[in-house]
């Protein structure tokens, strides 16, 4: 009966402790009221005395009535709590990509590509209030999906960017300019690019610092990443005769200052990543720094529970009333 209850009134069961005191009071009453007599012999007296000895048992019905009246008064209840969630001030945020070939360098397990795809998946995950949309770059740009809040459509375009799907550079300015055309229109109060590239600017007829004054002036933060291992990396140097690639070590070179410039122009941040636990460290980091505003409704239906112990209560008292006028009549 008391699976999953709350009491509104638990302040009530201090009346439980009247309940020994009551039967201290009945065992210190029944004695003052008991009267003795002494004879040298109980032969000749043949009368049941197992029934007035039960008499007790009457006042042990009162008092488990009057328990459960103190539980019915406090109130027994089960809750059940709905909500319905609202995003107040949701983000719209575009991933722009680097698919270059240094991408494929494997300073990160099992490459630099790999290893990112499987964080950002990731970090779409944990924003389910926010639309996302991809942008892939290397020599060029392109809009891999437009921002849009359904999740399962970003996660299935992210499995699908692979290097060989655009010309081999890194066209930055190309990759900003793309993302910040992707939100120019959005209504979002906030707008996030998160740009991460593994090398300097070396294609694409648009400038980096353009593209970064075309966020400002939307109104657009981005976030920069530098991806790859201080010093040599091995990479692809060339091709095998079988189409494979032929791995090198190659120096790793990325125009940090550029990356700094870009940040901090439009109010993001710069973060370096080396290492697989550092790049997942840094979409972690951008997650909290980037927080959706949602209003939270919760609604409360309580069910009362006492009925089932003033049942009990006057069921007792009935039992106690029958026996007191029947079985315990003559002992009364």
């Amino acid at each position: 009966m008391l699976d999953n209850i709350e009491f509104a009134n638990p302040q009530l069961f201090w009346l439980l402790l009247l309940l020994p005191l009551a039967l201290i009071w009945y065992i210190i009453k029944r004695k003052e009221e008991t009267a003795s007599l002494k004879i040298p012999s109980l032969e000749g007296f043949t009368a049941n005395d197992i029934v007035p000895k039960l008499k007790p048992v009457l006042f042990v019905f009162r008092l488990l009535a009057l328990a459960a009246i103190i539980v019915a008064m406090a109130r027994p209840q089960t809750e059940d709590i709905s909500t319905r969630t609202k995003t107040t001030k949701g983000i719209d945020i575009v991933m722009a990509i680097d698919v270059s070939s240094s991408m494929l360098a494997r300073d990160l397990k099992p490459n630099r590509l790999s290893a990112l795809k499987e964080v950002a998946a990731d970090f779409v995950r944990k924003r389910p209030s926010d639309r996302i949309g991809l942008v892939a770059y290397a020599g060029e740009s392109y809009t891999k999906t437009p921002i849009t809040s359904d999740k399962s459509i970003v996660l299935n375009a992210l499995k699908e960017i692979t290097y060989g799907q655009l010309n081999d550079g890194t066209a930055i300015g190309m990759g900003l300019a793309t993302s910040v055309n992707r939100l120019k229109e959005s209504k979002s109060i906030s707008k996030v690019i998160i740009l991460l590239t593994d090398g300097v600017n070396n294609s694409g007829f648009i400038e980096p610092q353009t593209a970064a004054d075309l966020a400002v002036e939307f109104g657009i933060k981005t976030y920069t990443i530098g991806l790859g291992t201080n010093g040599n990396a091995l990479s692809p140097v060339a091709y095998n005769e079988d189409g494979s690639y032929r791995y090198g070590m190659r120096q790793v070179e990325i125009d940090e200052e550029l990356l700094k410039d870009i940040a901090r122009a439009t109010g993001g941040q710069y973060f370096r990543a080396t290492d697989n636990e550092k790049l997942e460290a840094i979409y972690d980091e951008i997650n909290k720094l980037e927080k959706t505003e949602v209003e939270e409704f919760k609604y409360y239906k309580y069910e009362e529970k006492f009925r089932p112990w003033i049942l009990l209560a006057g069921a007792l008292l009935i039992i106690e009333w029958f026996l007191r006028n029947t079985l315990f009549r003559s002992f009364v």
